[in-house]
């Protein structure tokens, strides 16, 4: 039975990352819906409206009817039977994501979160290290916004001190964990705030303003200035997040020497077309916004870009399948055989490598993601064989 192990691992695998992208667009469509319609909305006309609180409404069309959706400023005069509570969304998106990372990270921290060339330092100690770093977001992050986040310029204080935070923590991510894993790390790290200003502000505050109300009291409107700052700072989070994420299948930005540099860049410019989009809502493009993000991608892929390749003489030797046998035997054999199989992937014998050959070539040598932060110690002339052998028999 233990064969079965890593195929229900991947199993587990795919269906919490399915999940974990199911939450997420409920939640991300959700924030995204909100900070629109939140700077779309127009005083109403109706003297009635304004005597009920009325702070703002639109008038809508979708789906073969009419909405419209209103804001009060405070609270409606009498508390409505039904509420819509929009919170599951996040919570299952923080909940899938963790048990994905615990799944794919945390089961074999010595592979995943560890590069020896960059810190030794043990599995066990690699986890604590990045449960570390995802609560620390959190508490420096909420400690910038009681500082910082009330009286004048809030908005850009608590901004600036995210800025620097954010590229503190990406750069000392880079010097713990493996690129591919401080890219994720700082994205989780992000996707953590964002769920805790959803829990321990967002929420709360809207749950007091509801039992003040029930209790026959107005209620403080700072609980709904509140959440709307957390709110809009988790909308400004939401590109940077998703870049992080879809970051680990791509090594040419990870395994970069400047990888730190590229996701900085990249979520600046995550920022930047958020914001971009934020004021289109208000019928205010910012442009400026817009073509610095844009410029920040550019300024990216001018960064990463591979030198020009030297032009070399075609080999006059074939080869052979044992000097293949004997690579793969030393430097993947260790992650892919019958007692583990990684990713439900075996090369213990001659047939499974001959018939994963375009993994191989893909994995080691296009994309070079294998072996996992080169663990191994795979040189350059060994990837040079792999693909050599790949393209005679193919």
């Amino acid at each position: 039975m233990d064969y079965l192990i890593p195929y229900g691992l991947e199993w587990l695998n795919l269906l919490l990352r399915w999940l974990h992208l199911i939450v997420g667009i409920a939640w991300i469509g959700a924030s995204f819906y909100f900070v629109w319609l939140d700077n779309s909305l127009v005083p109403p006309s109706n003297p009635a409206q304004k005597a009920d609180g009325v702070s703002g409404e639109l008038w809508a069309v979708h789906g073969g009817g009419f909405y419209n959706p209103q804001k009060y400023l405070n609270a409606p005069p009498k508390l409505p039977e039904h509420l819509h509570w929009f919170y599951w969304e996040a919570y299952s998106t923080w909940i899938s994501g963790f048990l994905l990372f615990t799944v794919g990270y945390l089961f074999n921290p010595s592979i995943m979160l560890v590069d020896k060339h960059i810190l030794e330092m043990s599995g066990p100690v690699a986890v604590i290290a990045s449960l570390a770093y995802l609560s620390a977001g959190w508490i420096v992050y909420d400690a910038i916004c009681r500082f910082f986040g009330v009286g004048n310029d809030a908005d850009k204080k608590v901004a600036l001190c995210l800025l620097v935070y954010v590229v503190i923590a990406s750069f000392i991510a880079f010097h713990l964990f493996s690129g591919r894993a401080a890219f994720l790390m700082t994205g989780a790290m992000l996707g953590t705030i964002m769920v805790a200003n959803v829990f321990f502000w967002i929420i709360p505050g809207q749950k007091t303003v509801i039992k003040t109300m029930t209790e026959g009291k107005t209620p403080d409107p700072v609980h709904g200035m509140r959440g709307k700052q957390r709110s809009v700072h988790n909308t400004f989070f939401t590109l940077p997040v998703l870049f992080a994420m879809l970051s680990n299948h791509y090594s040419m930005v990870y395994t970069s020497s400047q990888n730190w540099l590229v996701l900085i860049f990249i979520m600046a410019a995550g920022a930047l077309i958020r914001l971009f989009f934020v004021s289109r809502h208000k019928n205010k493009p910012n442009w400026v916004a817009l073509i610095s993000g844009i410029a920040f991608i550019v300024l990216t892929i001018i960064l990463i870009a591979p030198p020009r390749p030297k032009v070399s003489v075609a080999p006059l030797t074939k080869i052979e399948f044992t000097s293949v046998k004997t690579i793969i035997q030393s430097r993947c054999v260790v992650c892919h055989n019958a007692q583990i199989a990684n990713k439900n992937i075996r090369f213990d014998s001659d047939e499974t490598i001959k018939n994963q050959a375009q993994l191989i070539y893909q994995q080691a040598v296009v994309s070079k993601i294998m072996p996992m932060n080169n663990a191994t110690g795979i040189t350059d002339e060994e990837r040079n064989i792999l693909e050599q052998w790949f393209k005679e028999n193919n």
